[in-house]
């Protein structure tokens, strides 16, 4: 365990150069009972999520294939809308509408073996890991690389696991890690139910409404900073409700569980007020008679504009890696990683721009992709 040296010169600077041993003598930190107990509760929420959302139907559990698809519809009137803002209404849009779908299909690993086909409006792609071997594959260019991330050091076998990992990088950043501040809020009767209010909260850089573009880190990691506030079952310790906003990445929604009588999360009701997207949504999940996820479906519906998903799950114990083998096509052209990239971010940029000229409120990847 490496010890900081920091904090002791710090505290050397502050003490009298020839101080008796009375005043040198170390008084332990005071603890705030109020944030420890609040990520004390909040461990507890873990926990019974854990138990309750996932636990042990998982265990045995190697892979996972999932099949499915993702939408996204814009009407003609936001389009048409978008085209009058352009043009500061020079010009009238005679617009149907936007869409891009995209097809999925794909076997996953808990240990990081993968293989995922995609295809739609944003181009085919194979992309396939077994160990440390693998290529990403386009149609389009007619090209692949194999030079692919490296699975994790420390990947699980089973999902029971990976799971409980998932759970724990939500604990680093929320309960172990200094980040957000944590308190108690106020508690509330509901159904016969006292709920107690979690509140965490880091504060972030306000909205910048000209800025068109984000790595995907930044965007994939938004729920690092923000305010979150989580209503919790006392006597079950799982969520009820939680709010959550991160004001620099424009996001900010509400989200309230219901359960089955099995303790499963059966159903998500989704109040977004995010920039450029405010309006209702959901998530519904279905679940087989081993108490494993068979589908999950989701939306988040604006005025003008629509994103949905739909996916079949297919649990496995059994699956080994030659389930998942494959090769590039042959005549395929072999580049390197970042030629690849940087061509397959430049298409995906395009068709996120031809988006946010239809009116949808997306920043692009930054085609550095860092």
């Amino acid at each position: 365990m490496r010890i900081s040296i920091l904090p002791l010169l710090f505290a050397a600077t502050l003490l009298p150069a020839q101080a008796p041993a009375s005043a040198t003598a170390k008084t332990p930190p005071k603890v705030n009972a109020d944030a420890e107990a609040a990520r004390q509760a909040f461990r507890q929420v873990l926990d019974a999520v854990d138990g309750g959302w996932f636990g042990q139907p998982y265990q045995g559990v190697t892979s996972v294939q999932m099949q499915g698809t993702l939408g996204i519809a814009l009407s003609g009137a936001a389009v048409n809308q978008k085209v009058d803002q352009l043009t500061q209404g020079a010009v009238q849009g005679n617009s149907t509408g936007g869409q891009a779908n995209l097809r999925v299909r794909g076997t996953y690993f808990a240990n990081g073996d993968f293989k995922t086909d995609l295809a739609g409006d944003f181009g085919t792609l194979l992309y396939t890991r077994r160990g440390n071997r693998g290529f990403l594959y386009s149609k389009e260019q007619n090209a692949y690389t194999t030079r692919v991330d490296l699975p994790p050091s420390d990947a699980p076998t089973t999902y029971m696991t990976w799971f409980r990992q998932t759970l724990n990088d939500i604990r680093a950043v929320y309960v172990d890690a200094p980040t957000f501040r944590a308190s108690l809020g106020a508690e509330e009767a509901s159904g016969g139910r006292t709920l107690q209010r979690l509140v965490f909260h880091a504060p972030t850089q306000s909205w910048d409404a000209k800025k068109r573009e984000q790595s995907v880190a930044q965007s994939l990691g938004f729920w690092k900073r923000g305010r979150l506030e989580v209503m919790v079952d006392k006597a079950t310790k799982l969520p009820q409700r939680l709010e959550f906003r991160n004001d620099e990445q424009g996001v900010q929604t509400r989200m309230d569980f219901s359960y089955n009588a099995a303790g499963k999360l059966q159903s998500v009701n989704i109040g977004n007020s995010s920039r450029g997207f405010e309006g209702p949504g959901w998530l519904r999940l279905g679940y087989g008679g081993d108490g494993l996820m068979s589908n999950v479906a989701g939306e988040l519906s604006s005025q003008s504009k629509r994103v949905s998903f739909a996916m079949d799950l297919a649990w496995s114990k059994t699956r080994t890696a030659a389930d998942i083998t494959a090769v590039p096509p042959a005549g395929a052209t072999k580049r390197g990683r970042e030629e690849m990239e940087t061509q397959l971010l430049v298409g995906l940029a395009g068709r996120i721009f031809d988006l946010q000229r239809a009116g949808l409120n997306l920043r692009s990847v930054a085609i550095s992709g860092k």
